[in-house]
């Protein structure tokens, strides 16, 4: 597969010390981004790029979270038509040279880091959502990252010369 060179890739090496600032959420199921919590709109205003894991629900939430910043995203299964028409269902991507993985996940939780981590190889990071449950962990060499279900946690990851990830519980 081959890799989508995120517009971002080199922001802020001036700026910010090589470092880029990453919110990630997934499994937002709502009709518009007002229903995501304070905590978590705020946070995504401020970072460098907004990722989301899938299960958006509806096309609002995806153009609330543009109005906020540069968005990376997939569908997940509980995505309406339009946005699976719109979104892929596994992206891989370049920022700030480290390989990153996004897909959605599927099946029982039980399980899913392994069956994710299958779908890419050569990867830093592979960032996942649908079990609602938040995961920060290494498997075979990259780091697994599930921020949980947007009403209860989320994520936030640093890449600069290497990746530092975290979840936030609201």
């Amino acid at each position: 597969m081959e890799y989508n060179i995120a517009r971002l890739v080199n922001l802020g090496e001036d700026e910010r010390g090589h470092s880029l600032r990453i919110g990630v959420i997934s499994d937002t199921h709502a009709y518009t981004l007002s229903e995501v919590p304070d905590p978590i709109r705020k946070a995504l205003a401020e970072v460098d790029l907004i990722i989301h894991a899938g299960d958006f629900t509806e096309r609002a939430v995806l153009e609330g979270l543009r109005k906020l910043g540069e968005v990376k995203a997939v569908h997940g299964n509980m995505d309406s038509d339009e946005l699976k028409r719109m979104l892929p269902p596994k992206e891989l991507f370049l920022v700030n040279g480290k390989k990153i993985g996004l897909t959605h996940g599927w099946g029982g939780p039980r399980g899913i880091a392994g069956r994710v981590r299958e779908m890419f190889s050569d990867v830093e990071l592979i960032i996942y959502g649908h079990s609602h449950q938040p995961a920060n962990q290494y498997i075979q060499g990259s780091l697994l990252f599930n921020p949980g279900r947007a009403r209860d946690s989320f994520g936030l990851v640093t890449i600069s010369d290497e990746i530092r990830a975290e979840i936030i519980k609201i």
